[in-house]
């Protein structure tokens, strides 16, 4: 499920609907590496809570992440678990866009871009293959080994 009608909803203040669907997520590219989630279809669940001033979008979710290394280059696996919130306002006073819902479209709910954003959000930093890739031993340049005695005599 790429996109979720929100039409098939109807709700009152205070009512949640909760659904477990099978999203679908696409590969994207981070730091101008590719990165591919696996599987490209997995179990989440899709709540929508009605608010009085709105609409409140939970999904949760967990996938593994393939690409590669940011140090070496070669495969790494990540497991990311999703826990993304948003809010969509009823009514959107004077055109406010922290209000906006920048996966909403009229009434379709863009799950695929959303699930996208939110894996990219809770990525770390550098993506490794194993936590010791980033501990590397930094050799001086012995070109410059001269000043480097000069320094330790002052």
């Amino acid at each position: 499920m790429r996109s979720f009608n929100l039409r098939q909803v109807k709700l009152r203040p205070g009512e949640e609907h909760r659904e477990e669907i099978e999203l679908e997520l696409e590969p994207f590219e981070l730091g101008g590496e590719r990165y591919l989630p696996v599987p490209g279809t997995l179990p989440a669940l899709l709540a929508i809570t009605k608010a009085t001033s709105g609409l409140v979008f939970d999904l949760r979710f967990t996938t593994r992440l393939h690409g590669p290394c940011y140090r070496c280059l070669g495969d790494a696996v990540l497991e990311v678990p999703v826990d993304a919130r948003e809010y969509q306002a009823a009514s959107n006073p004077e055109g406010v866009e922290e209000l906006r819902m920048a996966y909403l479209d009229e009434d379709n709910l863009d799950l695929g871009t959303w699930g996208r954003d939110a894996i990219a959000l809770e990525l770390p930093d550098k993506i490794l293959c194993r936590p010791d890739c980033a501990h590397t031993e930094e050799t001086g340049d012995t070109r410059w080994s001269a000043l480097e005695s000069l320094r330790e005599q002052l």
